[in-house]
């Protein structure tokens, strides 16, 4: 590791506290955080959760835990090059995306508009914090550092600032309730910047796999800002900009003391973003796709809040049910009882759990068997 001129303000006792005290074994604590986030259950279910492109039996399209993985290598390389510890940034990078939902981004903006109508709301960065914290091991949590935890409700990918500085604040993590703050340590900021440089260029890769996006209606300044021609792009244009923007980042990033990226950069980036709003996130297959995804989120929690209402945590209630979800539903109550009479949820708290920690085809297959019949013969 390269000596680095950056240096986190907060003491390293704060950055590795853990909500129960452990010994410091041969792992060290960050990347013991990082084997914890990695056995986790929620971290095994992302391999089955939508990135942008729902297309479960494609395995050339991004799914989530590729994505993870690739913010993790992203950011691994920019910390090599600014000498900061790649174990923490790792760490933050595993576990930034744990609380996302099914059915990606579409999934998260379906479930915070169904949360809207019981003034709640749902906001993955915040959400993984819970998952890492409280939810998963059971209510348990994971008991990770205050820095890696930090990092990942700090995480923001929709935020296109140039530069970031760490906020050398203490945070009372379970008070946050919004995206108005920044990482604690320079660590989370490289994170933080990774997170936009890893799915850029990829969600353009996936589009052109499944004809979204072609020569004909590819922007030609993204082509001139990379300064190559779209033939050659095409091929590998996730790498071509990976590697632009790494490169730009730990020059910047070392020239002004700060992590970002220059001018020239953060444009192409921008001209980027604006491009893939436009002809992916809001183009007309997604919007398709939004509509199935409300049904099936729809269907999901009103069943859930039903039985919630009807039978609360009496398994015995459930047990006998001939429809299988009602029943798996019972066996996570049971497991995590303990955990919601402690922390006195409300039932909308419950069910948003529930769903968010659903796979894609969980999901699917929890709406199928609740509205459709089996044949009787």
């Amino acid at each position: 590791m390269n000596e680095s001129k950056f240096t986190n303000e907060i003491p390293d006792g704060i950055l590795k506290k853990r909500t129960r005290a452990k010994k410091t074994d041969i792992r060290g604590d960050y990347y013991r955080d990082q084997t914890a986030i990695i056995h986790s259950l929620p971290f095994r279910r992302l391999k089955r959760k939508t990135q942008v492109f729902f297309a479960p039996t494609n395995d050339h399209i991004c799914t989530r835990i590729e994505h993870v993985l690739h913010v993790t290598t992203v950011a691994t390389t920019i910390c090599k090059g600014l000498g900061l510890n790649i174990e923490l940034a790792q760490a933050i990078a595993m576990g930034h995306d744990l609380g996302h939902p099914p059915f990606g981004h579409v999934g998260e903006s379906v479930l915070g508009d169904i949360l809207k109508l019981v003034d709640k709301k749902f906001i993955h960065e915040i959400y993984s914090y819970r998952i890492v914290e409280y939810i998963a091991n059971k209510g348990l949590g994971l008991n990770l550092c205050y820095a890696v935890k930090d990092g990942i409700i700090s995480h923001c990918g929709e935020k296109f600032e140039q530069y970031i500085a760490p906020d050398f604040q203490v945070k009372e993590l379970d008070t946050i309730n919004s995206l108005t703050m920044n990482p604690a340590t320079y660590e989370g900021c490289v994170v933080r910047l990774s997170d936009k440089i890893s799915y850029l260029g990829r969600d353009i890769e996936d589009a052109m796999r499944i004809g979204l996006i072609n020569k004909k209606n590819f922007n030609s300044e993204i082509l001139d800002k990379l300064g190559v021609t779209f033939n050659k792009l095409k091929n590998s244009i996730n790498s071509i900009i990976i590697d632009r923007l790494i490169k730009d980042a730990i020059d910047f990033s070392n020239l002004n003391n700060t992590i970002g990226v220059s001018e020239d950069a953060h444009s192409m980036m921008i001209t980027i973003k604006n491009f893939n709003y436009q002809n992916i996130y809001n183009s007309s297959v997604l919007a398709k796709y939004t509509h199935f995804v409300k049904k099936v989120l729809s269907v999901i929690y009103n069943e859930l809040y039903e039985l919630l209402e009807k039978f609360g945590f009496d398994s015995d209630k459930y047990k006998d049910h001939f429809i299988k979800p009602y029943r798996d539903f019972s066996k996570y109550l049971e497991s995590y009882k303990n955990f919601y009479n402690k922390s006195n949820c409300d039932v909308y708290t419950i069910i948003t759990d529930y769903i968010a920690g659903m796979t894609d085809d969980y999901a699917l297959d929890f709406c199928k068997k609740v509205t459709l019949p089996k044949k009787i013969f």
